[in-house]
């Protein structure tokens, strides 16, 4: 799949605003980030693993602690 063909996404927790992060899903051992006030900019490709631990890092810090 070539960059041009993927579909971008951001979280719904950023509602309408347009301070985001978006990702891209779909690219094997890559998550695909960029600006999404800039979508003409760079983009970021992190190794899948990476991403994957650092969504749940944020979640975790994210929950309230018991």
């Amino acid at each position: 799949m070539a960059m041009a063909d993927v579909r971008w996404r951001k979280s719904s927790y950023s509602q309408q605003g347009g301070n985001c992060v978006e990702v891209a899903d779909g690219l094997p051992g890559v998550m695909p980030v960029r600006d999404s006030k800039d979508p003409e900019g760079g983009v970021l490709m992190i190794q899948a693993d990476a991403w994957q631990a650092f969504v749940g890092a944020v979640k975790v810090a994210a929950l309230p602690s018991a």
